[in-house]
């Protein structure tokens, strides 16, 4: 016979029952929801940087246009709305998925080298790389493949015109539109290099040198006659039209080398996007010369037999692993990366599972490598963050990724004088000299030499993830050499960590170029998972924001928008 509890321990013990079990009740709902939350679209969705960009895309959706098409207007709008990294005068790359054909392609925009470069160019006498040289002069540009690029995607992929997409970039350079705060910040603090260029002032600066302020109207009427020419006479007429004229007009009068043949005879090109698996997904990426999507598989391959999803995320364990990998993909970038159409990029051995698993056993689970002992492995430079990348996709299996850019923000800050853009300074991302870093750190190797036609090496990574045949995620990012990590950690976010797509692109982030040889992270990791890091033998470094990924998720509930919260004009627009 059990003893009997004294009446008044009872009515505690089913107090504390009762308001145990009202605490749990209260506490599910905040158990249960998510910090982050995705815009929805049943339709379409639209991420870009810029909300106004993100606006033009949805219209163009709404009137009746496809992924693609939306995807050359936003990249247009970009060029008049976020003019230090949007352009007309830069280049990029575009990866295209079509579900109903199973096709997934991929359009190569990226600048060329004019016929005059060589490869020791950007060298002194001495054989000493001339500082600066490759970023602000006029044989810093590349001959510029935006408006070849997105005109082949439009008349490829596209169902609209080429007047019609183009259109609201147009209004919105004639009627001009209110700067937000970053593009206020972006020039005011640039004008000690941008003033340099009488024509750049005019152009982007006010006459009585007062500085520009949040919520001011900037129209720009000599880019939207440029634009407008485009629009009524096709892509050649930047080529070989009056804009033509105008660009090299201005190269001439900066001592420059590219001519109006280089123009002429500047063609983007259709390639098949980089191919690997992870976990049972289909990875595309950006095949050379970006170096993003061999990387990104190769990585991959390197964490597939890991359970990530038990390490957790932000541990020091997966953080460790993740590092390791990525520092021997960096490595590998250093010799043998370049421009396909001249040497032969070993893009399959580099992404063979067996290369992988090579690599992975030289992997330590507790120690860090010291990256003077890694170079690149025996198989059988760093952009500005000033890029931009944006992500559409639509109900028809259309699913579009792209990356563009100026390379440093507002590139060479030379402005194309009557025809309103800036022009890029994407030759610094060329090896000035192998072996030495450029102005961001990378080391390139004689397959990224500088050589007249070839197209420099880019990390530049749009990446659309399949699963089952399906578009599953779209995504990229800005942040040059930052770019393949940010986009790799995007991945593992959803695939590994089961996050949703806002989670995913606003969780902080790590990046390990193998040299210099430190591990960069974001604000935002537990102090004991750093000092377990640097017990491994990692050298941390605080940085600032990584990368901004605009990306989709695409389910069973639709289309789910994450906008990067680390621009603060990021915008995702569903329908």
């Amino acid at each position: 016979m059990s003893a009997r509890k004294p009446p008044m321990l009872a009515g505690l013990l089913c107090l504390l029952l009762m308001l145990t079990s009202l605490s749990a009740a209260a506490q599910a709902p905040i158990i249960e929801g998510e910090r982050f939350h995705p815009e929805p679209g049943q339709r379409a969705m639209v991420v870009t940087s810029h909300t106004l960009a993100s606006r033009v895309g949805r219209d163009i959706l709404r009137e009746g246009g496809n992924a693609v098409d939306a995807a050359v207007a936003i990249g247009f709008a970009l060029a008049v709305v976020q003019p230090r990294s949007g352009n007309i005068g830069g280049g990029g790359f575009m990866v295209i998925s079509d579900e109903k054909s199973g096709d997934v392609t991929s359009i190569d925009y990226r600048e060329t080298a004019p016929a005059g470069a060589f490869e020791t160019m950007f060298q002194d006498d001495e054989g000493n790389v001339i500082e600066k040289a490759s970023r602000f002069s006029a044989n810093a540009s590349g001959v510029p493949g935006t408006v070849a690029g997105m005109a082949m995607a439009l008349e490829r992929y596209g169902s609209m015109p080429l007047e019609q997409v183009m259109a609201p970039a147009i209004r919105l350079a004639h009627d001009g539109f209110a700067i937000p705060q970053r593009f206020a910040d972006g020039l005011n603090d640039s004008r000690e290099q941008l003033e340099k260029n009488d024509g750049t002032r005019r152009l982007f600066y006010k006459a009585d040198g007062s500085d520009w302020r949040a919520g001011e109207v900037f129209k720009q009427p000599e880019l939207a006659a440029t634009l407008t020419r485009i629009a009524q006479n096709g892509p050649r007429e930047f080529y070989e039209g009056e804009t033509a004229d105008h660009l090299i007009d201005t190269i001439r009068a900066f001592d420059g080398i590219m001519t109006r043949e280089d123009l002429k005879n500047y063609r983007a090109v259709e390639r098949a996007p980089v191919h690997g698996t992870y976990r049972g997904y289909d990875v595309y990426a950006m095949a050379p010369p970006s170096s993003g999507g061999v990387h990104i598989v190769q990585i991959l391959n390197m964490l597939e037999n890991d359970d990530l999803t038990r390490m957790g995320f932000g541990s020091a364990a997966t953080m460790h692993l993740m590092s390791e990998a990525m520092r021997r993909a960096y490595a590998d970038r250093s010799k043998y990366l370049g421009d396909p159409d001249f040497l032969d990029v070993p893009v399959e051995a580099l992404t063979s599972k067996a290369y992988a698993r090579e690599l992975r056993a030289q992997i330590s689970a507790g120690r860090a490598t010291p990256s003077e002992a890694i170079g690149p492995g025996n198989i059988t430079p760093y952009e500005s963050n000033e890029t931009t990348h944006y992500s559409v996709a639509d109900d028809s299996g259309l699913a579009v990724s792209n990356t563009y850019t100026l390379n440093f923000s507002y590139g060479s800050g030379i402005a194309v004088d009557k025809a309103g853009f800036l022009l890029n300074n994407e030759m610094d991302d060329f090896s000035a000299k192998p072996g030495v870093p450029n102005a961001f750190g990378l080391i390139g190797g004689q397959a990224n030499a500088v050589g007249p036609g070839k197209r420099m090496l880019s990390s530049m990574t749009p990446t659309i993830v399949k699963r089952d045949g399906k578009n599953l995620l779209v995504t990229g990012s800005p942040g040059g050499s930052r770019i393949i990590t940010t986009t790799l950690g995007v991945i593992s976010n959803v695939i590994d960590h089961g996050m949703n797509i806002q989670s995913a692109v606003s969780a902080p982030r790590f990046h390990d170029q193998w040299l210099p040889d430190e591990l960069r992270i974001e604000d935002g990791f537990s102090p004991d998972t750093l000092r377990l890091l640097e017990g491994m033998g990692h050298h941390v470094v605080q940085q600032s924001a990584m990368g901004a990924s605009q990306s989709i998720l695409i389910n069973e509930d639709g289309f789910q928008g994450g906008a990067d919260p680390r621009r603060e004009t990021s915008s995702a627009m569903g329908l």
